[in-house]
């Protein structure tokens, strides 16, 4: 096989979670291009240009509502996609969210419902379709993490931003990376590959003094943009990384060297 046919997804039928949001609407991009079949998971619609921009780009792009806290919402949008395409290749668990209230002000709904999405979430999605995946015997889950699940954010350059990562969403975060470990160790005797992606700040027009500070603290000298998450994924996904399980995928610019 040579390395085009590696990272070649051409006929692979992949899930990505919370599609559209910034990371999620680049990775779904990143596999169209790729070849695969993107089934767009997520709570909230997406917005028909965004759909109608990633329908253009070759592969089928399909639309599924679904929450990823709820079981019998998820085995409702697996019973769609294997109904439509016969198979799951592809789960990427990257659904997540924040909260940005101060520790001292924690409501324990903010602190619950960021596990729920996070963590939970995770579980029951790589549960539910990892159950037809072992049917198949084979697959491949990929899992969003943080740097904030490997290391603890740097108070100090957030200022008056507002945006202070929180304790409980680093936790979350540690726990998909662990998670992963668990389950690639768990499938591999089914041929199910499971790794995560880690990353750093992405830059999203943040406040300039935070992004600036954040900057200065990484090697590269900058924060990511979107698109630089897209080759991971595919890396990941592909064929060229099938001796690849267990891993945490960091794509921080270096941030978590120093």
């Amino acid at each position: 096989m040579n390395v085009r046919e590696m990272f070649d997804l051409s006929d692979r039928v992949s899930i990505v979670t919370g599609a559209t949001g910034q990371l999620g609407y680049q990775f779904s991009t990143a596999l169209l291009e790729a070849g695969a079949n993107v089934v767009l998971a997520d709570k909230v619609p997406i917005p028909e240009k965004k759909l109608e921009k990633l329908k253009s780009i070759g592969p089928e792009a399909m639309a599924i509502k679904v929450n990823v806290t709820d079981k019998n919402s998820i085995k409702s949008m697996a019973k769609k996609v294997v109904s439509k395409f016969g198979k799951i290749d592809i789960l990427v668990n990257n659904a997540g969210t924040a909260v940005f209230t101060s520790f001292e002000e924690r409501s324990l709904d903010e602190f619950e419902k960021v596990l729920d999405v996070n963590l939970k979430g995770v579980f029951l999605c790589s549960q539910i379709v990892g159950k037809l995946m072992i049917k198949q015997k084979s697959g491949n889950i990929i899992n969003i993490g943080s740097t904030y699940g490997i290391v603890s954010p740097d108070h100090r350059i957030y200022g008056k931003s507002g945006r202070n990562s929180s304790e409980v969403y680093g936790a979350s975060k540690a726990g998909v990376i662990q998670m992963t470990k668990y389950l690639a160790t768990y499938l591999s005797k089914y041929n199910i590959r499971v790794n995560c992606i880690s990353p750093g700040g992405v830059f999203n027009y943040q406040d300039p003094a935070f992004v600036r500070k954040y900057s200065y603290k990484t090697p590269l000298g900058r924060m990511a943009n979107e698109a630089e998450l897209k080759g991971a994924v595919i890396f990941l996904a592909s064929d060229a990384s099938a001796y690849v399980t267990g891993h945490n995928l960091v794509v921080d610019g270096g941030w978590t060297t120093w």
